[in-house]
């Protein structure tokens, strides 16, 4: 298995760096781009049948529709895009700080555990769209309760990943250095939180993926200001069901760079993980 294989030693930061690169931008055509030319096609399609079927525009309108669409409102978007991706990195950073100070003692401490987990798993229950508001009722219609909206969305998979990652540390060497006089600290400073770096990238991501999501919830139930759920509510409103796709491509590209933003991280930051073994070293 490539997880099995460490990476070879007196390869520097930047060497390391450079081979991250070029293997996300190796496994990003390889593992993309048939999606990619699916979507193409299916856009196709959908082109096709809407000029076949003579689908009503306020209904579904065809592709070129939304690109027209988009020509229109293109000088408005830049600012919508950063005030949402800039939300859903604010978010994402407290729901990363929080979750992995939660995660280290959950997985330290086992009462804590049995006290915490299940409220967590039951917190998942609550439908997003029900605590927004109250979150505005409380917060005002300003940033904070945006960046609570997408904390929440994120919190619960980087808690769950990361305490799996730091529970799942090798037991033999747990074992080793609490042998030599470790403390709880030492433990999991020198072993568990190694251990449980790609566990927790696992869950950024998942995270990642939701971000956007969460703050376009929060604006689109109390928008004040900009951001692509202010679009996304004004185009409902006026029927311009162009814009509102314009809106939520742009929703889904933000999305995916995010993701996407994560993943070259977790290269960067776990590049063992990526090493085959018809890999050798770099001279």
């Amino acid at each position: 298995m490539a997880t099995d294989v460490a990476v070879p030693a007196g390869l520097g930061p930047r060497t390391r760096m450079r081979n991250g690169l070029a293997g996300f931008g190796q496994s990003f055509v390889t593992d993309y781009l048939p999606a990619i030319l699916l979507l193409v096609a299916l856009v196709g399609a959908w082109e096709m049948l809407v000029r076949l079927l003579d689908t009503k525009p306020y209904i579904l309108p065809a592709p070129s529709r939304i690109w027209r669409a988009f020509l229109q409102i293109r000088g408005t978007l830049p600012q919508h895009t950063r005030t949402t991706v800039g939300e859903s990195l604010l978010g994402l950073a407290w729901a990363a700080v929080v979750g992995v100070a939660l995660a280290a003692i959950i997985a330290s401490l086992p009462l804590v555990r049995r006290v915490l987990y299940p409220l967590l798993v039951v917190s998942q229950t609550i439908p997003m769209v029900a605590l927004a508001p109250l979150l505005i009722v409380w917060f005002g219609f300003g940033l904070t309760p945006k960046i609570i909206i997408v904390a929440l969305f994120g919190f619960f998979p980087i808690v769950v990943s990361t305490v799996d990652g730091l529970t799942g540390a090798d037991a033999e060497m747990v074992g080793l250095v609490r042998s030599m006089g470790a403390s709880r600290l030492q433990e999991l400073r020198h072993v568990r939180i190694p251990a449980a770096i790609p566990a927790f990238f696992a869950g950024l991501k998942i995270a990642a993926a939701y971000a956007v999501t969460g703050a376009v919830i929060g604006e689109w139930l109390g928008g004040s200001g900009s951001g692509l759920g202010l679009v996304i509510t004004r185009s409902q409103a006026s029927y311009r069901t162009d814009r509102l796709f314009v809106a939520v491509t742009f929703v889904a590209l933000a999305s995916v760079a995010l993701f996407g933003a994560v993943h070259l991280l977790a290269r960067l930051a776990s590049p063992w993980m990526y090493v085959t073994k018809k890999e050798g070293p770099s001279r």
